[in-house]
């Protein structure tokens, strides 16, 4: 008897691994920038993914974007997905792609809306200490520490024409577009 064949799964993970199977890890040297922030920015879709896309607490249509930055603003890692998906849900694959890449990361700095189990969650998986940065009163405007680092590199983003609006068919495009943009934008920093 014939086994089970999987036709084309998981080319990825096969790209991803290295040349004996493994998967490969990319260590990079922090300097004393160890500690992340991480947010959530929603962009609207376009009209045929408004109808499966809706975030009932935030009245979105389309995508939401989640990234974390370090302490300077540069950007770690990216997830672009449906606003369907809660932030808590989506604040996981954040992490899980900002442990695959910078495992020396210690401290992240969180939205309150990534409250509940994430916090043990992250302890437990990745060692992360998760300090959550509230607001202390409703309706009034307060700089809150470490939060503006992404609300920053947001607005950074969308000087970009391209994220102005989601243009993109596909998660993987709009998350390489924010790479190429923000890459872009520490070319002009550079010159």
């Amino acid at each position: 008897m014939a086994g089970q064949r999987r036709v084309g799964a998981d080319r990825q993970d096969a790209a991803r691994a290295g040349a004996l199977g493994e998967g490969t890890k990319r260590h990079a040297q922090r300097c004393d920038r160890r500690f992340a922030v991480c947010e959530d920015g929603a962009k609207r879709g376009r009209p045929a993914d408004n109808a499966l896309a809706y975030d009932a607490g935030k009245k979105i249509k389309g995508r939401k974007r989640h990234i974390a930055v370090d302490t300077e603003g540069n950007l770690l890692a990216v997830i672009v997905h449906s606003a369907g998906i809660q932030d808590r849900v989506a604040a996981r694959a954040v992490l899980m792609r900002l442990f695959c890449t910078f495992d020396t990361i210690t401290k992240i700095f969180v939205d309150g809306g990534y409250t509940g189990k994430l916090i043990g969650w992250a302890k437990e998986m990745f060692g992360y200490d998760v300090e959550i940065v509230k607001r202390n009163e409703l309706h009034t405007f307060k700089v809150l520490p470490k939060r503006w680092i992404v609300e920053h590199t947001f607005a950074w983003l969308n000087w970009s024409r391209k994220l102005s609006k989601d243009y993109e068919l596909r998660h993987t495009s709009a998350e390489t577009m924010i790479h190429v943009a923000f890459a872009h934008l520490l070319l002009r920093r550079s010159t």
